[in-house]
């Protein structure tokens, strides 16, 4: 990178929640994987939402699926990247955040740090045209700890060589602004979106 285009400013946004509402696109995804991995359970919406939404698969299917193997959690994670193509025309993208991200683009660096995996994070991304808007993309993929550990936002201002103090973060959930508290930087949580 040239030290011309050098930035001192950073922007990280969570995605789901936050960038998107994926409430619905998540739900008929995990609905469909838990049916076709022969659990029998029907996953009711709300329950989902309050219970489920935003947490990490590996914490909240095991709740709902008590006797849950390893192999089939996997397969019903595996299953669930596959099934959330299928329903990406149920997002909505927060337009008020895409804007401030238009609007800051020449002066922030602007970054994703999300617990989605990569492949639905660019799926997204590509669906609503927005992937180019973002310097950097870290998925649970590229880090060994999750939200609440700051490792994703850490991770970021260290890549893109951003102070926590030159950096804003947006979230929507608790484990996500703990994390944000976490990292040092400043923060913001996202409410009414999700």
């Amino acid at each position: 990178m040239s030290e011309s285009k050098k930035k001192n400013n950073l922007l990280i946004f969570d995605l789901d929640g936050t960038l998107f509402d994926t409430r619905k696109v998540n739900y008929y995804a995990y609905k469909e994987a838990l049916l076709e991995a022969g659990s029998g359970i029907e996953l009711d919406y709300d329950y989902y939402c309050k219970h489920c939404n935003g947490n990490d698969y590996r914490v909240f299917i095991p709740v709902i699926w008590e006797d849950i193997s390893d192999k089939q959690l996997h397969i019903v994670h595996d299953k669930k990247i596959e099934l959330y193509k299928k329903n990406l025309e149920m997002a909505k993208p927060n337009e008020v955040l895409f804007k401030i991200i238009n609007s800051l683009k020449d002066t922030f660096y602007i970054s994703i740090a999300t617990t989605a995996s990569t492949e639905n994070t660019i799926d997204i991304l590509e669906y609503f045209g927005k992937k180019d808007f973002f310097d950097l993309i870290i998925t649970k993929e590229n880090v060994k700890c999750t939200k609440p550990d700051p490792e994703c936002f850490i991770k970021v201002m260290e890549s893109l060589g951003v102070k926590p103090e030159r950096t804003i973060i947006f979230e929507d959930s608790d484990f996500g602004i703990e994390a944000a508290k976490k990292s040092g930087a400043l923060y913001n949580k996202v409410y009414g979106f999700n």
